[in-house]
């Protein structure tokens, strides 16, 4: 375990948010008052957020799926390896 990582690195903090429901609700709020929500709502079903912090420059990697299964997750990875210079080792820290 590095305690400080090579100069050639990168260190992400990757975190997933399951079932997000994407809700749209039934009266707009309307501009120049404060900001009411109506009681009802149309659901449009979840999605499942991935997303990977580089602390240094604040940057996210971020990807929204419709199923939270071991695919999408390989696939976000996919993604984030796509998206880092070749160069650089990557490093991810991750919960569970």
């Amino acid at each position: 375990m590095y305690l400080n990582p090579p100069e050639k690195a990168i260190v992400l903090y990757v975190d997933e948010k399951s079932q997000i429901q994407a809700l749209d609700r039934t009266a707009p709020v309307l501009p120049g008052t404060p900001a009411r929500m109506t009681h009802d709502y149309v659901r449009h079903g979840t999605t499942s957020l991935f997303a990977a912090l580089d602390l240094r420059p604040g940057a996210v990697i971020a990807q929204s799926y419709r199923r939270h299964r071991h695919q999408e997750f390989l696939r976000f990875l996919k993604l984030i390896d796509a998206s880092a210079p070749k160069e650089y080792d990557l490093h991810l820290i991750l919960d569970n």
